[in-house]
This record gives structure tokens, sequence and C-alpha cells, in this order.
């Protein structure tokens, strides 16, 4: 394959994709401007923070991939990407451990005043009375906002010091999820307002999205205690700055802060930021992922993305349909032999009946396979027996069907 690294990735996941065949072309100067002259010729694309633009995707010819190496894909046009029949995939979690270092280095920071008292250090100035006043971790409660890979993270470093760590109640965690809150001894809480009114720190570990922006309003800062502590390491967005301010200048609130509303689109540039200026506020350049443990597992990570693409497979695709519009399950026993799906899918073609969803697979001996065919449309006894009258067909059944398909 042809791939376009649009910014820059550890060398040893380039040089692994090399070994592999592939052919990796790597100009981690290009823009969002640039893409759509450069994209053509390309089978896949990878990106950080490159912005992946519909104009983009329409100028590709060949294009079949856009990797984002890191979680959120909030800066790809995932949406035009589906239309266009592109895969759009993610490496959630590489980076978790390095964001959640920095969610615990700043509340740390916060509590000993570290930041003002090295400023006040570097111009020659010995305060030790203002910054002996701290509370201390220990026993304070921290409510986490998120508890996704990140979040997890974040919880068990934060228990190890002596924090306790609420969560809010989800009915729709993952096994393992739950599994790990249960190890580290998370508490789950009713709902939000009990979070904030019970927190003396929250931390906010939510994706970027339409959900999520503004979420931090003057509603939800209001249900804070008035001496908590802010922590967002996921999105500037996420932030109402306008109400942060307020709530900053009007209560004894203070935050520790890795993301920003506008920030330079480089790496070097400069910023107009109240919050990031304000002397309450703890502040880092959206540093989180930037370890060199996270940027090489991320690395490996695409690299693991690229290669299952390569042989068919894809991993962590965010463009999906979660549930296909299907209404029933076709299981089609067949002796593997050349042409013997083609009949299938002539037979549904000519029916109107659309494949949502298909996998065959080959039993040992490579004599007899089975296709599962996910269908949206009506499947009879009829069109059992055709299919099953098929040459080298040895049995059609229906598995399943969807008893919701035809309200």
């Amino acid at each position: 394959m042809r791939i376009l690294f649009a910014d820059s990735l550890a060398e040893s996941a380039v040089d692994r994709l090399r070994t592999g065949g592939d052919v990796c072309v790597v100009e981690p100067s290009l823009t969002a401007e640039d893409l759509p002259e450069r994209i053509s010729g390309f089978d896949a694309l990878v990106v950080r923070s490159t912005r992946v633009t519909a104009a983009a995707l329409d100028a590709a010819d060949q294009l079949g991939l856009v990797v984002r190496a890191g979680a959120g894909t909030n800066t790809i046009d995932a949406d035009r990407a589906a239309e266009l029949g592109i895969f759009v995939c993610n490496v959630p979690g590489r980076n978790a451990i390095a964001v959640a270092e920095l969610a615990i280095g700043l509340m740390f920071a916060i509590d000993r005043h570290i930041a003002p008292a090295t400023a006040d250090l570097r111009a020659g100035a010995w305060n030790k009375q203002t910054y002996s006043r701290a509370r201390g971790l220990f026993g304070s409660t921290l409510g986490i906002i998120g508890m996704g890979a990140i979040g997890i993270e974040v919880a068990q470093r934060a228990s190890a010091c002596g924090l306790k760590v609420i969560t809010e109640f989800r009915n729709d965690r993952t096994r393992d999820g739950g599994r790990r809150m249960a190890d580290i001894g998370v508490v789950e809480v009713p709902d939000r307002p009990a979070l904030l009114a019970t927190s003396d720190i929250v931390s906010l570990h939510v994706p970027g999205g339409e959900d999520t922006v503004g979420m931090v309003d003057a509603e939800f800062l209001g249900a804070m205690k008035p001496d908590a502590v802010l922590i967002n390491t996921s999105r500037g967005e996420v932030v109402n700055e306008v109400a942060l301010l307020a709530a900053l200048d009007s209560t004894d609130l203070r935050a520790g802060l890795d993301v920003f509303a506008n920030e330079p689109s480089g790496g070097v540039g400069q910023i107009s930021s109240q919050l990031g200026r304000h002397p309450k506020v703890t502040a880092t350049h959206h540093i989180g992922a930037s370890t060199e443990q996270a940027q090489l597992a991320v690395a490996e990570g695409t690299a693991e993305v690229i290669e299952a693409y390569r042989h068919g497979v894809v991993l962590d695709c965010v463009n999906l349909e979660r549930v296909p519009n299907r209404t029933a399950t076709l299981s089609i026993r067949h002796h593997d032999r050349v042409g013997v799906l083609a009949c299938v899918l002539q037979e549904l073609s000519r029916l109107h009946l659309n494949v949502a969803n298909m996998q065959n697979r080959i039993f040992s001996g490579s004599e007899a396979a089975v296709a599962t065919i996910e269908i949206a449309g009506t499947i009879d006894d009829e069109l059992l027996d055709t299919l099953g009258a098929i040459e080298h067909v040895i049995c059609a059944s229906v598995l399943d069907t969807d008893p919701t398909a035809a309200q």
C-alpha cells in the first residue's frame, strides 16, 4: 500500500510498515489546505493534528483508510468518509497513562502552588508563609467525568495517593471497565449533580463533539464546591471559558488546564488567553499525550491498524454503523468452491435484498465453509429453497430475525 503521513510519527513504526512492503511518504508539514492536492494515489492517510476535510476526501482517488494516531477523531470529516466508503480508525487508550499522569500532576501542582512558587523564586522572592498553605490531596474526593481508558488510569493513580474516587452511574459500561473500577474502588454516585456537590476535585475525560461542547457552563460550575479544583485535559471546547473566568473571579475555585478553546494550530505560536493568564489557573500547552512512551505506543498502534487493514481486518473504526439495518441473518453452509457465494448474492440481488453485513469462514481441510449474511429485507421459504438448490450449497437457513425491523 501507499501511505501518506501528514504528521510526524515514531520512525520505528514507519520502518515497521516499510519492512512489511508498504510505501511510506512522510510529510509532517502538510496542512488541511495542502491535502486535497497531495492525497491522490495513496491508499491510507495517517494524521495526528492535521484536519482531514471533505475536500481532501473528495480529492482522493484510491483512499480507503484514514488513521488518527490518537483517540479523538473530531478533526476528521468522518461523515463524508462514510459516504465515500472510507474507513476512519483511531488508536484509543495508547496515550491514556500519559494524560493521566499530567492530570494527577496538575492536582499536586495546584495544591502545593508549584507554578507560582517557582516563578517567585526565579524573581528572587522568598514567600514560605504563603506557599505553606496547602490542603493536601490525601482523603479528598475526586470526581471523574468520563470513565474511559484515561479516566480509569487517573482513578488508579488517585486511589494510590489516598483519594476517594467517584464517578457518575452508567448502565452501559463494558464488563472490563466495570471490573477495573471495582478493583480500584471507584464509587458510582446517582448523577452528575451528586458528583459535583461532593467532589473536592473534578477531572474531565470526555470526548470532543456536539454532546460535550460547553458542557462546563455556569450551571455546572455553580454546582461545584466553591473551593473545588477543576482539571481539564480533554478538549478545550468542553469548557465555557467565559463562565469559568466568572467562577474563578467570584469563588475560591481553581483550575488546572491543558487545553484551551482557541489554541494555535501549530506546535509553536502565540496565544491570547485570559484563562492562561489567570492567577488561579495552572496551565500546560496541550501536552497531555506528549510523552515519549505515549507517542511510541500510539505509533505502534497506528502500525497495527494499517497492518490489519492490509489483511482485510478493520480495527477501531469510528464510522461504521454500530447496528446494521437488517431484518434477518442467513446461514449458508457450502462446499468451498469458486462462485458459490456469487450465485447466492445474485439471487439476493434479484429480489432486491440488501446485504448489511457478511462473513465467510472456512472449516479445517478447506472442504466446507459457512457464510453468515445479514439481510435487509424479507426472507421466505421459497428463497431458502432457491438458495439451497444452488450447486455446492449444503444448507440454507435463517439463524434469527429482528423482531423490531417490521415495526
